[in-house]
């Protein structure tokens, strides 16, 4: 039953939204019209793409150097440390000035807007700027070959010629002509100029960055650009910034340890001179052309020794200097050369590239910014570890010092036996030799590192240049799918909420949940002028519905307890006979009023064709026109209302038989409102009224008495002391939610008895509840006009 009851209320809903298929038909016209002008001057955004190999991080073991200290080329790289060097502002602001991306030139065709990047007529040139250059745009007409026409700041037109400088809110500039000027001669051309960071920073964010491939360091470089070239000369120009300034660190590095070589070299060029000198002078004074073998194989075991010896001095020096940078706030990083501790090494070249990141940070964020926070802390804690190793590596060098100084010790006692010459000789001869190896081993490091620093190779090999891929924006398919979204969506949006903030009785439900009164029947919306529809149309869905009602009215008399007025009035006469109960097993009239919440709630209509469809079964049959402030019954059946009638008859100006009109309709009276009262509730409440109820009881077998609206006036109330049944029109769609709240109060007070409902005008198309049934059963279909067509289309929206 749960599911069945489901299913009814999903057909009602969608029946309710394809009532309204006008609306969805024009929302889906003007998404369409929308997404084809749209791709039609929307301009095109082309995904443009560039991939660059970085070194790897490690040669192979062939490649190494014997003393890589010394060897600067081989420092490690890292791809996703070069991938935030790529996407660094300060790369990205070069290419931005070397193209002038900050500038921008564009022109009207038709609805679309060009980018005049690769053929604009004019150059910007900035010659003195004032203030910040932001988002600032200007309108410029090309007159001719020389001259083009702007609006100054007083908003008048003004000639300047090419080449002279103009000034304006933001400082002083020119415009050079181009190549393409004959071009746009009578064009518009908007130049729109913008802060250099500004840009910068927008190409930070749009730019895409990374690893194409974990197992290699390929880096992939993607941007989006209405104009294709302008996409291609950024990738490019930022992988040449990028190799610039590798190179230009790698230069700087390799120039550091040069000029320490040269250093040592000049010291060392001194100290053998004056060995060698010393070595010539002893052999001239002492007469020595030869050495013993004993001396010779003293001199080789002395010389090694001594090799050692000096290396670990080397070592000490460098360490002692190495010490002093990190205790001292130099950015300028010594050399490790002669270091053999990777450990130490790999750190320093750390603290090098932290004090580098630090610089470049420099240029273009104040020393300030929470940014160097990170930094700060990763220098600080590098040159805590160095100062641990340098701790280390000290001890042990000293070690090895004292280790070697003894053999030296050794040995020199072992050879004081050998004469004196000899050993001065030996020494001398030592220290020529010494001096000489370490001159030609830094010499020769020197020239290595003076082709290194001559070489122009590029840290990053370019494996695709920047090249244009597929259009990204705008994608039909996804456009269309948007306008196809939105022309169903937002009707079905408008209706939704249209219907979410209706106040309106719409369903049965509604009723339902509202008040506990029972609906006596419900009769759909005429679409025709016909007032009369039992008579006028017999054959259809509202003479149906309007029999189905009189059927009802029938049990609901059978069944109908007496009002506690009715019992008084009963009473009051003394007597309470069953006769005057009209239980409706009597002879005696059935008496049933029609009111309503509000006007135009269709209870003159529903009450009309009541009374045309008891007559229908020959039933005497009269209906009261008792609205006696707005009468309608009158014109439903196209009579005069210039006749006398209920008002004339309570007034004692008319008696019953005089009052009575034929309707023209077999077995169906009429008795009008007469003239229009200025006090027709006091007419109400007058005996004359009861006693002309009681008359027409007697006279016929059904009263129907069409009453004013409830909720405006008393009138239906008083009336119905007087009623059997009494029938509450509610119009779907018309009458307010609010208005229920009214009928409970009514019912659950009593102020009316045997109340019933009737639920008028229903729509099951545009409200989705109602018969499930058309007309075309009871009777062939009517020809449409096209008033009535039209209404009923432009209803649907």
């Amino acid at each position: 039953m749960d599911n069945k009851s489901h299913f009814t209320d999903l057909r009602s809903v969608l029946k309710r939204y394809l009532y309204h298929w006008p609306l969805f038909l024009l929302g889906l016209i003007l998404a369409a019209a929308g997404a084809y002008t749209y791709l039609q001057t929307a301009n095109r955004v082309y995904e443009v793409s560039a991939t660059i190999l970085v070194k790897d991080e490690k040669k192979s073991p062939e490649e190494k150097s014997m003393v890589p200290e010394l060897d600067q080329s081989a420092s490690p790289k890292n791809a996703e440390a070069e991938i935030e060097i790529l996407r660094s502002k300060n790369l990205i602001n070069q290419v931005v000035n070397r193209f002038q991306l900050w500038t921008t030139y564009k022109t009207k065709r038709g609805l679309k807007t060009l980018d005049l990047y690769e053929s604009t007529p004019v150059k910007f040139e900035m010659v003195q700027k004032a203030g910040m250059l932001t988002a600032h745009s200007l309108e410029v007409l090309i007159k001719d070959k020389n001259s083009f026409e702007i609006e100054n700041l007083s908003g008048q037109k003004q000639t300047v010629a090419f080449n002279t400088p103009y000034k304006s809110e933001f400082g002083s500039w020119k415009l050079k002509p181009t190549d393409f000027i004959d071009q746009y001669i009578g064009s518009t051309i908007t130049i729109e100029v913008d802060d250099e960071q500004a840009v910068t920073n927008n190409y930070v964010k749009s730019l895409d960055a990374h690893l194409l491939d974990k197992t290699a360091p390929t880096i992939g470089l993607f941007v989006s650009d209405e104009v294709p070239q302008r996409g291609r000369d950024f990738l490019n120009g930022l992988i040449t910034a990028y190799n610039d300034a590798a190179m230009a660190e790698q230069k700087r590095k390799t120039k550091s340890t040069i000029d320490f070589i040269d250093n040592r070299l000049s010291s060392l060029s001194g100290e053998l001179s004056h060995a060698e000198k010393s070595v010539q002078g002893y052999r001239s004074s002492q007469g020595l052309t030869d050495i013993s073998t004993q001396a010779k194989t003293y001199l080789e075991n002395t010389q090694s020794n001594d090799s050692k010896l000096n290396d670990v001095n080397v070592q000490l020096n460098i360490i002692n200097g190495i010490e002093q940078y990190v205790n001292s706030s130099s950015d300028n990083p010594p050399s490790t050369m002669g270091i053999s501790d990777p450990t130490l090494v790999n750190l320093v070249s750390k603290l090098s590239e932290l004090q580098l990141k630090r610089s470049a940070l420099l240029a273009t964020t104040p020393e300030s910014n929470p940014m160097f926070n990170p930094i700060n802390k990763q220098i600080t804690l590098t040159k805590q570890s160095i100062k641990d190793a340098i701790s280390g590596v000290k001890s042990s060098l000293l070690n090895s010092k004292r280790e070697l100084q003894s053999v030296n010790n050794r040995t020199q006692s072992s050879i004081r036996d050998l004469p004196v010459q000899e050993r001065q000789f030996v020494d001398m001869k030592r220290q020529q030799s010494i001096k000489e190896n370490l001159y030609v081993y830094l010499l020769q490091k020197r020239e290595e590192l003076a082709l290194s620093y001559a070489s122009t190779f590029t840290d990053a090999r370019i494996v695709d240049n920047a090249t244009v891929g597929d259009v990204k924006w705008p994608r039909p398919a996804l456009i269309s799918a948007i306008a196809l979204l939105c022309g169903i969506g937002l009707p079905f949006l408008l209706i939704f909420f249209r219907d979410s903030f209706n106040d309106k009785v719409t369903s049965r439900r509604d009723i339902e949940r509202a008040v506990d009164v029972p609906i006596a029947g419900e009769v759909s919306y005429d679409t025709s002028d016909n007032k009369v529809i039992v008579v006028n149309n017999k054959h259809s869905l509202l003479g149906e519905q309007f029999r189905t009602l009189r059927t009802n009215l029938y049990y609901l008399h059978q069944n109908r307890k007496l009002s506690p007025s009715a019992i008084k009035l009963n009473l009051h006469n003394g007597s309470l006979e069953s006769s005057s109960l009209h239980d409706g097993n009597d002879n005696h009239a059935r008496v049933t009023l029609f009111t309503s919440s509000i006007a135009k709630e269709g209870k003159s209509f529903v009450s009309t064709n009541t009374a045309v469809a008891l007559a229908a079964l020959r039933r005497k049959t009269v209906i009261l026109e008792m609205d006696l402030r707005k009468p309608k019954i009158l014109m439903n059946f196209d009579l005069s209302p210039d006749h006398i009638g209920i008002t004339d008859y309570l007034t004692h100006k008319a008696n019953l038989d005089s009052i009575i009109r034929p309707s023209g309709i077999p077995y169906l009276d009429i008795i009008g409102s007469g003239e229009i009262s200025s006090e027709p509730s006091e007419l109400l409440e007058s005996n004359k009224l009861a006693e002309l109820i009681a008359e027409l009881r007697e006279r016929y077998d059904d009263v129907i008495i069409d009453s004013p609206p409830l909720h405006l006036v008393t009138d239906a109330m008083i009336i119905s002391k007087l009623t059997d049944i009494n029938l509450y029109v509610i119009r779907q769609g018309y009458t307010g939610k609010e208005e229920l709240t009214f009928i409970k109060e009514v019912n659950d007070s009593e102020k009316i008895a045997n109340l019933n409902l009737v639920f008028n005008g229903i729509r099951t198309n545009k409200y989705g509840y109602g018969y499930r049934y058309d007309n075309s059963y009871y009777s062939e279909p009517q020809k449409a006009t096209f008033t009535g067509s039209f209404k009923r289309f432009m209803s649907r929206f």
